[in-house]
């Protein structure tokens, strides 16, 4: 069976669709990241012992440990465990180090790189998604809503998507100046300049005025307002390559 897909309108009038990933990948993912955190955390609470009490048991008979050990040691543990997605999705723009060898990606519904807010309520109804064990329920939601969405996506607005050769070349336009322009928009606006000529002028002011509206904060719409076809072209130049 083909996997669902979400079709997005791009202002450019190309449609781009988007494979939604299934039970099957996200699974997968789950999987890796559950062992790398795991892992980490043990890792991490093992050496802590091992220079706490100098060997590794939780204390050492006839010895109660300190606060310090609960402090350094066994909070750290904990957090790493309990932090991991939140932190690597919010680092690597939806993204971690299992999701990547899935292939997946967490996006809005838009195909936008979700913001620090959809992610942190998407990783709060993680809690709520791991009831009451093995992540039942949300293996139940990802099996039964048509687009594979567990209830943190349906909170957040957000979905799992298959990586493909389009966002892999969408994210590689990203140089390490505009990391803050997210891949969709920056396809967009390459499309737009490379297909500058072709449109009009009205169509082509119209474009670059409403994509500049969505990735220059620094512009008022008074100025966007009064800008010609020149400047806008230079401005949406100057938002891909920015000035170091």
């Amino acid at each position: 069976m083909a996997a669902p897909q979400v079709t997005l309108q791009s202002i450019t009038g190309v449609d781009v669709e988007l494979r939604i990933a299934g039970v099957g990948s996200r699974s997968f993912a789950f999987v890796i990241d559950w062992h790398i955190r795991a892992i980490l955390a043990f890792a991490w609470w093992s050496v802590g012992t091992m220079m706490s009490l100098g060997q590794l048991v939780l204390w050492a008979e006839g010895r109660t440990p300190g606060a310090g050990y609960f402090l350094w040691v066994v909070l750290p543990s904990i957090g790493i465990y309990l932090f991991y997605h939140p932190v690597l999705e919010v680092l690597m723009r939806g993204s971690t180090p299992g999701k990547r060898m899935a292939g997946v990606r967490i996006v809005t519904r838009t195909g936008d790189i979700p913001g620090l807010g959809a992610l942190l309520i998407r990783n709060v109804f993680r809690l709520i998604d791991a009831l009451p064990f093995a992540y039942l329920v949300g293996l139940a939601t990802t099996m039964f809503t048509d687009q594979h969405v567990r209830l943190g996506d349906i909170a957040a607005g957000t979905l799992l998507i298959l990586e493909n050769k389009e966002h892999d070349t969408s994210f590689a336009r990203l140089t390490p100046a505009n990391r803050a322009l997210d891949p969709r928009a920056a396809d967009l606006t390459y499309e737009l300049l490379e297909r500058w000529m072709e449109l009009d002028e009205k169509t082509r002011i119209e474009l670059a005025r409403s994509l500049l509206a969505r990735t220059d904060a620094s512009l008022s719409p008074e100025e966007l307002a009064g800008m010609g076809s020149i400047e806008l072209r230079t401005r949406l130049q100057t938002v891909l390559n920015p000035t170091p």
